[in-house]
């Protein structure tokens, strides 16, 4: 049986800070954290075949040159990291800049990413349409990827939500074949010290 693992990679870093900053620990540097222990340990005997990360591309905001140029690197770092490990990162969409106002009234320059759900999405329906994977495990709490879920299973393809204990998506859990929920002491284990 082939499986294909599908990560949306800023959300699932996003769950990640959550569990950390539960645990009240600061959560790792990405480029270091072993991804490969995490996944091996949660999916067990289900490992995919193939794993793919994917990330918009950052590029560099004229309003914030510093900030834009560290991201681009720690990017550059962990696309490294996970390369390293074996699996496949996908750079689409991008990341923009975007004034916002806060609670306060102060505007403050908030980075946000375009684009990836769209792509994982395409990927998802384009895998089960050739079928170039009998299983589709998705790591991503995106309710808007449930139209590819659908049309993945409507052409022979089961797919499988991975989420976080805190906070699984109700809907992506609805939608799929089955869920495997990554526990918070499985997700702060493989940080490293």
């Amino acid at each position: 049986m082939t499986r294909i693992l599908l990560i949306d990679g800023e959300n699932f870093k996003g769950k990640m800070k959550s569990v950390f900053k539960d645990a009240q620990r600061a959560h790792p540097a990405w480029h270091e954290y072993d991804f490969k222990g995490l996944l091996g340990t949660v999916l067990d005997a289900e490992l995919a075949d193939r794993v793919v990360f994917y990330f918009a591309r950052v590029k560099e905001h004229p309003d914030s040159r510093e900030k834009s140029k560290q991201l681009i690197e720690e990017q550059r770092l962990l696309k490294n990291h996970l390369e390293r490990l074996g699996f496949s990162v996908v750079l689409s969409g991008r990341v923009r800049g975007q004034w916002e106002e806060g609670k306060d009234g102060a505007k403050a320059l908030v980075f946000r990413e375009k684009g990836v759900d769209v792509k994982i999405g395409v990927d998802m329906v384009s895998i089960a349409y050739d079928k170039r994977a009998d299983e589709i495990i998705l790591g991503s709490s995106d309710s808007d990827l449930q139209p590819a879920i659908q049309e993945a299973q409507a052409r022979g393809v089961p797919c499988v939500y991975l989420g976080f204990e805190a906070q699984p998506n109700k809907g992506l859990a609805y939608t799929t074949k089955r869920t495997i929920l990554i526990r918070d002491a499985e997700a702060l284990r493989f940080a490293g010290s």
